[in-house]
């Protein structure tokens, strides 16, 4: 039997407003706990994105990959330190499209590749095709491009990039084409040379950009790429270099940027960045802002929300209590403590990168330990995120965080911090601490959801907090740095702030002045809502990237 979703098919008629149709390609979705395609911030954004492009009737479908092992399955060793496990996941709610493209990778002219689509009524989400090279017919190399999402390996890292452009670009023309291309960060950057090549013209092409840093947007030989296949036909040297900047090298985000119509950063404070960072090279296209969201249906807590358009906090008091109480059982399975739902509960948990400093309460380690043995205001704290599985400065802090709270009754760091684990840390916080080194982080959009289920942000004033915060008023902010000096005087201001916000306000305030607490926790919940939505989002995408 032939799949519907063989064409291009929703099971809705789209909303006028959103008739045009849009491929969306994002090398991660996180769109639940079962599906473990994702790795972090940028997969829960894309998931949120295509849950409220089904709930607004978009004609949106999304392209992605099918990875065989996921990002990977965070466990323990003997000691309780970080184990990385790669475990083969099968899906069988996914429906075989019976479209299988091939694609030319290296000297292989024939690399199949073969979509599968999550259909609508699945998760509640638009179709989204995954691609697998893991099929019969092609060698055991081209099995493995799609074993392990951002392999270590960079010309499998490459391949993936050509899987998902070329591979996800030929998908969209079986299924009858789109009218715009939108690639979510440049990992998909082949799709747009093989379309243009294919006379799609520039107005068809968006991009998102995500990375606030030069380092952190990719960069390659461009002679080796153009081997690998990169560009969907080898180019000759006159054509690379044209495309080359830096001596011979393509990069992702300026490519990307010089083939769109229009690009968006990531939140308001990123698209000044952006700007400033990529203004030296020519032809680049307009980068506006659009900052990223969250959707409310998947993320925030019903009874909650009750609660807050009633302004009953009684009723938000008492389902605080049963949330803290569902994280608190986790928090004993995994670590035998048990944590007391009275007791202020702080959470630092996103995705495990270094710049995040997911230790920087450790910092004077004397001031922290009488922060935390202070039994007129007691306080519980819990760690949880993934480091990259070859992150070792990453893993070496979650380790130390591990061998520190061992013996604490009051102090946790958790392992899976997955969907289902990163929706009960942030229902069941009071406070969602969040403490990147300044100018680092482009958006962040951890706290939105915690703020949606009341947990006050305390956090540095970077990404999309100088876009919601009222210091004092709905989250805590501490006072904004030079980020031109060292790193190391940063990590001691910032620590001593975070200490002075967290002793002289935060905890006085949840313990003494529970009232004006609870003020703070709704004026949050307002200042969160319909702003950080994803409906917001996915609407603005339609008004100001797709027109």
């Amino acid at each position: 039997m032939i799949s519907k979703y063989s064409k291009w098919y929703h099971p809705y008629e789209p909303d006028k407003k959103y008739e045009k149709k849009v491929a969306y390609f994002s090398m991660e979705f996180g769109i639940h706990q079962a599906l473990k395609i994702y790795s972090g911030g940028l997969g829960f954004l894309a998931g949120s994105h295509m849950r409220s492009a089904h709930e607004l009737k978009q004609n949106v479908i999304g392209i992605g990959m099918l990875w065989k092992y996921g990002y990977y399955d965070q466990a323990r060793n003997e000691d309780q330190t970080l184990r990385t496990d790669f475990i083969e996941k099968t899906y069988n709610f996914l429906e075989d499209t019976g479209i299988e493209v091939t694609i030319k990778l290296h000297d292989n002219p024939n690399v199949k590749v073969r979509a599968y689509v999550l259909k609508p009524e699945i998760f509640g989400s638009v179709p989204i095709y995954l691609l697998s090279t893991d099929i019969d017919g092609n060698d055991f190399l081209s099995r493995t491009i799609t074993n392990h999402l951002y392999d270590a390996n960079e010309i499998t890292r490459v391949s993936q990039s050509i899987v998902l452009g070329i591979g996800g670009a030929k998908v969209v023309e079986a299924l009858g084409g789109a009218d715009i291309y939108h690639l979510n960060e440049g990992h998909g950057l082949p799709a747009f040379y093989y379309l243009k090549d294919k006379g799609i013209k520039k107005q068809q092409l968006a991009f998102t950009t995500h990375t606030p840093e030069k380092a952190g947007n990719e960069e390659r030989d461009g002679r080796h790429l153009n081997r690998c296949g990169f560009f969907g036909r080898m180019l000759s040297d006159d054509e690379l270099a044209k495309e080359t900047v830096n001596g011979g090298m393509i990069n992702y985000t300026v490519s990307a940027l010089r083939m769109a119509k229009k690009a968006n950063a990531v939140s308001k404070l990123h698209a000044v960045v952006s700007n400033d960072m990529w203004k030296d090279f020519d032809k680049i296209c307009k980068i506006i802002p659009i900052t990223n969201a969250q959707n409310q249906n998947f993320w925030q807590d019903n009874q909650i929300k009750k609660a807050w358009e009633k302004r009953n906090t009684q009723a938000y008091k008492q389902r605080k209590l049963e949330l803290k109480k569902q994280l608190f059982d986790e928090v004993l399975d995994q670590t035998e403590k048990l944590f007391d739902p009275n007791v202020l509960t702080f959470v630092w948990a996103r995705r495990f990168a270094g710049y995040k400093r997911a230790d920087l309460l450790l910092y004077d380690i004397e001031r922290f330990k009488k922060l935390i043995s202070n039994t007129k205001y007691p306080v519980q704290i819990i760690w949880a995120g993934k480091p990259y599985p070859m992150d070792y400065y990453a893993i070496d802090i979650f380790n130390h965080l591990v061998n520190y709270s061992k013996t604490a009754s009051n102090l946790a760091v958790l392992i899976g911090y997955e969907i289902d684990l990163s929706k009960k840390l942030k229902e069941g916080s009071d406070i969602w601490l969040n403490t990147p080194r300044i100018t680092r982080e482009a958006s962040g959009t951890s706290g939105m959801t915690a703020a949606m289920n009341g947990s006050v942000n305390v956090s540095i004033n970077d990404g999309w907090i100088p876009e919601f915060e009222k210091n004092g008023e709905n989250s805590f902010v501490l006072p904004e740095l030079d980020h031109n000096m060292p790193v190391w005087e940063q990590d001691k201001l910032d620590a001593n702030n975070l200490y002075d916000i967290l002793e002289n306000k935060v905890i006085p305030m949840y313990y003494d002045n529970p009232d004006e607490w609870n003020k703070i926790v709704f004026q949050s919940i307002d200042d969160v809502i319909p702003e950080f939505t994803s409906h917001r989002m996915a609407e603005q995408y339609y008004k100001e990237l797709y027109k």
